[in-house]
């Protein structure tokens, strides 16, 4: 009985492929990128485990074992690589994660329908900018001989320090360069949740006498947990892997002991010092930093709210 059971499901499915073969052939393209590009290089990772050599090959290198993490472990840049991605990741979430929240709300506040389509593309625009034109603007604007800024402040007698070459301030122009720049884009989620709300929610919230404040509170950020927490965690899984274009073009010798991240480290060690092992292997460890992350966010998020990836 069961196997005629398994048998019928089975025929079943295949029927259904039938019916839809036509959306089946349009899904083989992106499958097979899927695994061109995301499944094979995943044969890879063995270079963090041999002595590779590129001549030979990755099959003919030899075995090393666990040698080149204990040797990233040991040295004096991984308490380095490892605090600076920490404190530029933790910085960059406090601050990024909530402000595309509050521009939502606020934007949705907005009753002039002109005013808010002028606000919410100008502050779209900034993300269209390419990291590196991104990069070139920060550096023109900060530089102390012939800086915009540095300029308009010595107008009101203030002189400024040249920001890109002190170690203290890189992650500050880091973080808000990035809210500048991609915190108008962020937002949009959040106003296409808040777009969705039902207005008889707002109608009867008028009934009962309530604010605009007391409506914020009540229903719009009510309607925005699931998204945010979806986000958040998210965001979570990547804590460890902070932009590499940016922090590296923003990079030079004098801030390099807060700039110095594992992504910009491990390019270094790869592509410039050809130390392909090492890199590979550092590399490994940080993706297995972010997986356990996103693992252990995404099991705290479904206990306490029910509301997870999977």
């Amino acid at each position: 009985m069961m196997s005629f059971g398994r048998i019928g499901n089975e025929s079943t499915v295949w029927k259904r492929i039938w019916r839809n073969r036509s959306l089946y052939v349009l899904l083989v393209p992106a499958v097979v990128i899927l695994i061109c590009f995301t499944y094979l290089p995943m044969y890879g990772i063995t270079i963090a485990f041999k002595d590779f050599v590129p001549a030979i090959g990755i099959n003919d290198s030899p075995w090393v074992g666990f040698k080149y993490f204990l040797q990233y472990f040991n040295s004096y840049t991984f308490s380095q690589t490892i605090s600076n991605t920490l404190l530029l990741s933790l910085y960059t979430m406090v601050v990024t994660f909530p402000l595309p929240i509050i521009l939502a709300l606020l934007c949705n506040q907005m009753s002039a329908k002109r005013f808010k389509k002028f606000f919410q593309v100008s502050t779209y625009l900034p993300h269209f900018i390419s990291t590196v034109v991104m990069c070139g603007m920060i550096i023109l604007f900060l530089s102390p001989s012939s800086g915009i800024i540095p300029k308009l402040m010595g107008y009101f007698g203030v002189q400024m320090p040249n920001l890109m070459g002190l170690p203290g301030a890189f992650r500050h122009v880091y973080v808000w360069t990035e809210v500048w720049q991609h915190c108008g884009w962020d937002s949009i989620m959040y106003i296409a949740a808040l777009s969705s709300v039902d207005p008889s929610l707002y109608e009867a919230a008028t009934v009962d006498g309530a604010n605009q404040w007391q409506k914020m509170l009540k229903i719009d950020i009510p309607m925005l947990l699931p998204t945010a927490t979806v986000l958040l965690i998210l965001r979570a899984g990547s804590l460890m892997s902070v932009g590499f274009e940016k922090v590296y073009l923003l990079q030079n010798n004098l801030n390099l002991t807060t700039s110095e991240i594992i992504s910009t480290y491990v390019y270094k060690m790869g592509m410039i010092s050809s130390q392909y092992s090492l890199s590979a292997a550092i590399g490994f460890f940080n993706n297995i930093i972010n997986f356990a992350l996103l693992m252990i966010v995404n099991g705290i998020s479904n206990k306490l709210s029910d509301t997870s990836l999977l």
